[in-house]
C-alpha cells in the first residue's frame, strides 16, 4: 500500500481532524486576503491594509463552522452565508468570508440530490451576490461581486459532480454485487437440479436391475436341483443385469468426478433406441412385453429420449415387482403432433403396488423428469384391473427450439 493510499485511509477513518485540518487552511487563507489591497495605486499590493478585529471574529467564526460541514451541512452554509453577509454589509469587504460559504454550499451540493441543490445553491448565489451588490461599498458591476456569484456557482457544480460520480460508482458496485449474487445463486440451483437428475437416475438404475437379479435369482434357487440348466440361464441373466447396472452406476457417478479425475465414462445416455433390448431384459425375467411403436424417424432431444426411456424402466420395473407372475405389459410409444406420448399398460392383479396413490420414489421420479420437460404424467388403476402410466413429452424443448431458431 502506498503512502498515499495509507494517508487517505487515516483521512476517511477520521474525517472530523480532515474538516478541522480544512478549517485552519481555509481561516489561514482569510487572514492572508484580508492584508491585500486589490485597489491599491499599484495594483494589488500586500500589506496596505490589516485587518480590524470585526474581520478576525467573521474570519473565526466561519472557520469554525466548517468543523461540523458533514454533521450539519445547511446549517453550516446558513451560518456561513450569514457571516458573508455581515462581512459585505460593514463596509469594505475586508475579508473574503464567502470562502467559507463557497465550501459549505459544496459540502451541501455533494449529499444532497440534485433538485435540492438547484434550489439551495440558486438561492446561496442571489443572496450572497445581492447583498454585496446592493448593501456593499463597491459598484454593484465590481468584479470582487461578479467573482462571489462565479465562486458559489462553482462550489454548487463541484458539489454536484463529485455526488453523482458517488453515486455512479455505488451504482456499480452494487451492480457487481448483485451479479455476484446472482452467479453464486445459479451455481447452487444447478447444482440442485443436477444432484436430483442424478439421483432420479441413481433410483432407476437400482430399481430395474436389482428387480431383475431378484427375479432371476430366485428363479435360479427354485430349480437348482431339478433343472440346473434353467437354473444356469437365470444365473446368466443375473450376472448380465448386474454388469449392466454397474456399468450404467459407472457412468451416472462419473459425472461427479473432479477435473483431475480419470476420463469419466463417454457411453451416450440410455434412449428409445435401446427400447427392445430393455423389452428383452424384462422378457428374460419371464415378464411378458409387447411394444408398439409408431414414431420411428422422430427425432427427440437428449432429454426427452433419456426421460421416455426411464419412464418406461420404471414403469416395467413396477410391473415385474408388484402385479404378479402372470402379469403382461404393453408398451406404446406414438408420435402425436408436436409431442410423444409414452403409455405402459398391465393387467396385474397384484395389490402391493408402488402406483398406488402416495406411492414410493418411482412415481416421484418420474412426475419430475416429466414436469422438467413441461410435459404431463396421468398414472393410475385401469378399469377391470392393472395399471396406466402415460406420459406426454414435447419433441422438442425449449433449449432445442431457440438452436433451432438461431440463424
Amino acid at each position: 500500500m502506498s503512502t498515499l493510499t495509507r494517508a487517505r485511509c487515516r483521512l476517511q477513518a477520521h474525517p472530523t481532524a480532515l474538516d478541522a485540518a480544512l478549517a485552519a487552511g481555509v481561516l489561514i487563507c482569510m487572514v492572508a486576503g484580508s492584508f491585500v489591497d486589490p485597489h491599491g495605486p499599484d495594483g494589488v499590493r500586500w500589506g496596505l491594509r490589516t485587518p480590524d478585529p470585526l474581520s478576525l471574529v467573521l474570519m473565526t467564526l466561519g472557520a469554525a463552522a466548517l468543523v461540523f460541514r458533514r454533521r450539519a451541512p445547511r446549517t453550516v452554509l446558513a451560518l456561513a452565508g450569514a457571516l458573508s453577509v455581515a462581512e459585505s454589509v460593514t463596509g469594505d469587504p475586508r475579508a473574503p468570508v464567502a470562502m467559507c460559504a463557497v465550501i459549505a454550499l459544496y459540502t451541501v451540493a455533494s449529499t444532497t440530490d440534485r433538485p435540492t441543490t438547484w434550489r439551495i445553491g440558486l438561492l446561496t448565489m442571489t443572496v450572497l451576490t445581492g447583498a454585496a451588490m446592493v448593501a456593499g461599498p463597491l459598484p454593484w458591476y465590481a468584479q470582487e461581486n461578479l467573482a462571489i456569484f462565479a465562486w458559489t456557482g462553482i462550489g454548487a457544480t463541484l458539489g454536484d459532480a463529485v455526488r453523482s460520480r458517488r453515486a455512479f460508482v455505488q451504482a456499480i458496485r452494487e451492480r457487481a454485487e448483485k451479479a455476484e449474487r446472482t452467479r453464486e445463486e445459479e451455481a447452487r440451483r444447478r447444482v440442485a437440479e443436477e444432484r436430483l437428475r442424478i439421483a432420479r437416475d441413481l433410483h432407476d438404475v437400482v430399481a430395474h436391475h436389482i428387480a431383475l437379479v431378484n427375479v432371476q435369482a430366485g428363479v435360479a434357487a427354485h430349480v437348482m436341483d431339478k433343472r440346473p440348466d434353467q437354473a444356469k440361464e437365470a444365473l446368466a441373466h443375473v450376472r448380465e443385469a448386474s454388469r449392466s447396472a454397474l456399468g450404467e452406476l459407472r457412468a451416472t457417478v462419473g459425472l461427479l468426478r473432479q477435473s483431475g479425475d480419470p476420463e469419466a465414462p463417454t457411453e451416450p445416455a440410455p434412449g428409445l433406441d435401446r427400447l427392445d433390448e430393455l423389452a428383452g431384459t424384462f422378457r428374460s425375467a419371464g415378464l411378458r412385453v409387447e411394444v408398439a411403436r409408431t414414431d420411428e424417424g422422430t427425432a427427440l432431444p437428449a432429454a426427452v429420449d433419456l426421460a421416455a426411456y426411464r419412464i418406461i424402466q420404471e414403469a416395467l420395473t413396477n410391473v415385474q415387482k408388484h402385479a404378479g407372475t402372470s402379469a403382461r405389459a404393453e408398451v406404446s410409444v406414438v408420435r402425436v403432433g408436436p409431442h410423444i406420448e409414452v403409455t405402459v399398460l398391465d393387467d396385474g392383479t397384484g395389490e402391493d403396488r408402488e402406483h398406488a396413490p402416495g406411492g414410493g420414489h418411482g412415481l416421484l421420479g418420474m412426475r419430475e423428469r416429466v414436469t422438467a420437460l413441461r410435459g404431463t404424467l396421468t398414472t393410475g388403476p385401469r378399469y377391470g384391473g392393472g395399471f396406466r402410466v402415460h406420459a406426454i413429452l414435447p419433441v422438442k424443448t425449449r433449449a432445442s427450439a431457440a438452436r433451432d431458431n438461431t440463424p
